[in-house]
């Protein structure tokens, strides 16, 4: 678990991957000097020859611009950062952070400059002596690399802004979330719920600090007891607990209560800022938040909000339409984990439109796209067979539709959207929300084409 939570820490680290390319460089200077002493002078194919004199020439400059050129790759960087802080939302920052382009970008530079660095102790200084062939052929090829690198980031980073790139990288961490939450539901094995006897002594572990749920795997919790134990997690990942509140209760205690005791805390891991790693929600909750800043007053980007919700949308196809992880889960020797306060479908289904469906009337065009994607999550749930998840989808076209009649939009407005309610075209989402004519049925509006859209 903690190898897990440091790799993961390791991708959003700016420092991690440049200071271990660093490391690299230095071990290359010490190889590649060490290769030039054992060749000597003897001439080697594929080699650059020049004088010691020139060498230092060119090993100094590739130092001095490669180091300059970093402050101002670090100052992008940052600009980026404020960027997307400003523009979207501060959470989404984490995306920007674990870019591997610009982490790479950022340790080739420096170690470059390190690289250059350690190799001119080795030019002669004898301005006519021949410069060592392998380690200046090598400080040459790191340059290069180094220049391409440079400009695909920028590249890159023009690309990364757009709001397009930043809500479908959230979306497709949040799928490979929902995939691996799918495996491990896979490899459970369902329990009947078991409920505390009445009297029974029970070891309740307060939770060791303040902090964000990050990691509580089943089976660790399971061979964290005794045989034949309940243990029941008081909270979930994602949630934020205070130090001291139940973490887990165990009945019947178990005799050694400080070992159970400490185990168990060891088995639900609680990080200081909040990550994606199991936390599918949490995917959620950045898209919602790009919807609201682009539906704020400062930013008024509306279509911004409307491609937040479709990728709302898209991740819910596939929250829905899995098997949800069972509230009680069997292990060995009758060991039982009771899981109270997982999120429920409706859960999901609340914290992906509710905030964007009270901000949603002063913009039709983002009233529109949200009917329209609750409109085919509604088909798309009836064909899988998950019909249960269709009245919490009701629910939200309901009051939305009731928050529009409210809000003082104009009659024929109003109508081409309540007819958006009942039948909406998947392929139009947003451009053109009032093309639908008021009272429109569901052939009217393409009705088959609706129910097997995407979002």
């Amino acid at each position: 678990m903690r190898a897990a939570a440091a790799a993961y820490r390791f991708r959003e680290s700016l420092f991690a991957l440049p200071a271990l390319l660093v490391l690299g460089s230095i071990a290359l200077a010490e190889v590649a000097t060490a290769v030039d002493r054992a060749a000597a002078a003897r001439a080697l194919p594929l080699t650059l020859s020049m004088h010691s004199s020139t060498a230092t020439w060119l090993l100094s400059t590739v130092a001095g611009a490669t180091i300059t050129t970093a402050g101002v790759v670090f100052s992008l960087t940052v600009v980026s950062l404020q960027l997307a802080s400003s523009q979207f939302s501060p959470r989404v920052m984490r995306s920007f952070i674990r870019d591997r382009l610009s982490q790479v970008v950022i340790g080739l530079l420096v170690a470059t400059f390190v690289y250059a660095v350690l190799v001119l102790r080795a030019v002669d200084a004898d301005s006519r002596a021949t410069a060592p062939r392998i380690s200046l052929t090598v400080a040459v090829l790191l340059t290069v690399v180094t220049v391409l690198l440079i400009v695909a980031h920028l590249d890159h980073l023009a690309h990364g802004l757009q709001v397009g790139r930043v809500v479908e990288r959230i979306s497709a961490e949040g799928r490979q979330v929902l995939a691996a939450t799918d495996r491990t539901t896979a490899a459970e094995r369902p329990a009947v719920v078991r409920t505390q006897p009445a009297g029974q002594p029970a070891l309740t572990v307060p939770a060791p600090c303040d902090g964000w749920v990050t990691q509580a795997p089943s089976d660790r919790l399971l061979l964290a007891v005794p045989p034949g134990t309940t243990v029941r997690l008081e909270t979930r990942v994602g949630a934020y607990v205070h130090g001291g509140e139940p973490l887990v209760t165990v009945w019947p205690a178990p005799e050694d209560r400080g070992a159970t005791a400490r185990r168990l805390a060891a088995t639900v891991l609680v990080s200081a800022s909040r990550t994606m790693q199991y936390d599918v929600d949490f995917a959620l909750r950045q898209l919602v938040d790009i919807g609201l800043r682009a539906l704020s007053a400062a930013v008024n980007d509306p279509t911004t909000a409307v491609e937040a919700g479709l990728r709302i949308g898209s991740l819910l196809r596939r929250l829905l339409t899995a098997d949800a992880p069972a509230d009680a889960v069997a292990g060995p020797d009758r060991r039982v984990l009771l899981r109270p306060w997982q999120l429920s479908a409706e859960e999901y289904i609340a914290h992906g439109f509710d905030q964007l469906r009270h901000a949603a009337p002063a913009q039709p065009q983002v009233a529109a796209a949200l009917l329209r994607v609750l409109r085919m999550l509604i088909a798309h749930v009836q064909v899988a067979g998950r019909a249960e998840h269709v009245p919490a989808l009701h629910r939200q076209i309901d009051l939305l539709l009731e928050s529009l009649r409210t809000s003082g939009l104009h009659p024929a407005d109003l109508a081409r959207l309540e007819a958006v309610a009942t039948a909406a075209d998947p392929a139009d989402h947003s451009s053109h929300w009032d093309a639908a004519p008021a009272g429109a049925g569901a052939g009217g509006l393409n009705g088959s084409h609706a129910a097997a859209g995407t979002p």
